[in-house]
């Protein structure tokens, strides 16, 4: 079992910039279109139409990528003890291009989103030994058990949207991020990835701590 003086098994760090580029700033919400529409198409939802005996059409979801391989994932675990690494793998750099594109959406980076490159976001999750470190039943409940990280990432979540909008106008007028509302907004999404990883990811059992560290 991991102590608490050891590194989390998610951890994500963003390079601070020195400066930022105020045009591409300022038209952000133009410019990530069509990396954001990438991102959607792979975490979409798959929809097929269905046909009832009375003739009507009914639109029923298949549900996204993420859902899917949660609930791969979290039936592995229970009824083998196993986490494939191909799909442990796919699951990590989906988080990693989905981050650079949050980043970039945030204005934390002038970089604009790849698919393959890791750029100025440092995303790194482990990959469990899923007999020694993780326990068959919890995957069941560890959805339940991350509520309250949920209630305080929600309010965090508006924090943080302020907190974008005072650094947009930051860096319109100075081309800089503000420190401390930098380490804020990085915080939040560090935040985030450490309840993903335990209670949908589930390559750890250890509880999430509440720190934006």
């Amino acid at each position: 079992m991991a102590t608490s003086d050891e590194p989390y098994a998610a951890r994500l760090d963003i390079d601070y910039p020195e400066r930022l580029d105020r045009l591409t700033s300022a038209l952000r919400l133009i410019w990530i279109i069509p990396i954001a529409i990438i991102l959607g198409l792979l975490m979409a939802s798959g929809n097929e139409t269905v046909i009832t005996e009375t003739g009507e059409r009914v639109e029923r979801s298949g549900g996204s990528i993420i859902s899917g391989l949660f609930l791969a994932t979290m039936l592995m675990i229970v009824f083998r003890m196993r986490y494939p690494r191909w799909w442990f793998d796919f699951a990590r750099e989906l988080r990693r291009f989905s981050a650079r594109v949050g980043a970039y959406l945030v204005l934390v980076t002038d970089k604009y989103p790849s698919t393959v490159d890791e750029q100025s976001v440092h995303l790194e999750i482990d990959y469990p030994d899923v007999e020694r470190d993780l326990n068959r039943w919890l995957p069941l409940v560890k959805w339940l058990l991350a509520i309250p990280h949920y209630i305080v990432l929600f309010v965090l979540g508006i924090a943080a949207f302020f907190a974008v909008v005072i650094a947009w106008f930051a860096i319109l007028f100075t081309g800089q991020y503000p420190q401390g509302l930098f380490d804020f907004v990085v915080g939040v999404g560090r935040w985030w990835l450490r309840v993903d990883a335990y209670a949908f990811l589930l390559v750890t059992d250890r509880y999430p701590p509440f720190t934006l560290r």
